[in-house]
């Protein structure tokens, strides 16, 4: 980690996450040296991780909270997290969606906030396992205060299902209706991402449903923020192989971003400029890659089409 006194509190704190996973603990005095920031800087990092229940605060240090695999924070739980990031994140990504196009949304807190950057974008078909994205939809269809309802909304199909935590329909009906669709387009939310399992959830059924979803898509789009990186569910259901870009937030740490390059070229940091990188490669219906130019690499929305 390296020593510089202008970081953002968030940069700070990732750093400070990442440090933990990766030596399982660190204390307070080592992290004053290697940030160059007061001790009570650090406190205050160390104070705000653990109320995001990502560290535990022990004598003079911290330590990772490890997770049973099969925890499944509700809703509600984690809309209060990483809040700037996600918005970041729904913002960069909502520009990939091109209009007339036909997507898919994921459950999840940050494919919430995606949905309401898309409801500029003009006649989407959306197909969504999420009831919280689905309303998102909805209201905006429907006149309220004297308000008219916002020209070329999205139509919107919810699948149907067994409702999880996360307020996301699973289970063998909602497989079903993804399984008779196409999609241009994917936006995935995920409870983890890694080299190793690659994309997890600790529920069984909302697995097999995510399954059906990137076998249905063209394009894999994930939109996760940093803390999802390195983290891993009881389930995975699919590799990096199988994702065309992953859009996350400055939070990201070097070391991961390193990694994560390593397995999938598409990598796209929320509020960074993109470097032109190699056309990427994207599934077309019967499962084969075909490339996409520069126009997205240099950060404008190409037609999956």
């Amino acid at each position: 980690m390296s020593e510089n006194q202008n970081l953002l509190a968030e940069q700070r704190r990732a750093l400070i996450l990442d440090e933990v996973r990766r030596r399982g603990g660190v204390r307070v005095n080592e992290l004053t040296r290697r940030l160059n920031v007061s001790d009570m800087t650090i406190r205050r990092d160390l104070d705000a991780l653990a109320r995001q229940g990502v560290i535990e605060k022990v004598h003079g240090g911290a330590v990772p909270v490890v997770e049973a695999s099969t925890h499944e924070p509700g809703f509600e739980a984690k809309s209060a997290l990483e809040l700037s990031a996600k918005e970041d994140i729904a913002r960069t990504a909502a520009a990939m969606a091109q209009p007339g196009s036909a997507i898919a949304l994921s459950g999840g807190t940050t494919t919430y906030a995606l949905a309401r950057q898309l409801l500029d974008v003009p006649d989407l078909t959306v197909v969504t396992n999420s009831v919280r994205v689905a309303d998102v939809f909805h209201d905006a269809q429907r006149p309220a205060s004297g308000r008219a309802a916002r020209p070329g909304t999205a139509t919107v199909v919810l699948t149907g299902g067994v409702r999880t935590p996360s307020d996301s329909l699973v289970g063998p009906v909602a497989d079903r209706a993804i399984d008779s669709l196409h999609f241009d387009l994917l936006f995935l939310g995920v409870h983890g991402i890694s080299a190793e399992a690659g994309l997890s959830t600790p529920n069984l059924a909302e697995a097999e449903t995510n399954r059906r979803f990137v076998r249905s898509a063209r394009r894999v789009v994930v939109v996760a923020d940093h803390t999802k990186w390195g983290t891993v569910g009881l389930s995975s259901f699919a590799t990096l192989d199988e994702v065309d870009a992953f859009v996350t937030d400055a939070g990201l740490t070097p070391g991961a971003r390193e990694e994560i390059a390593e397995h999938l070229p598409g990598l796209v940091v929320a509020g960074e400029a993109r470097e032109p990188h190699e056309p990427h490669e994207s599934r077309d219906a019967h499962g084969s890659r075909e490339a996409h130019g520069s126009r997205e690499a240099a950060g404008e929305a190409v037609s999956p089409g």
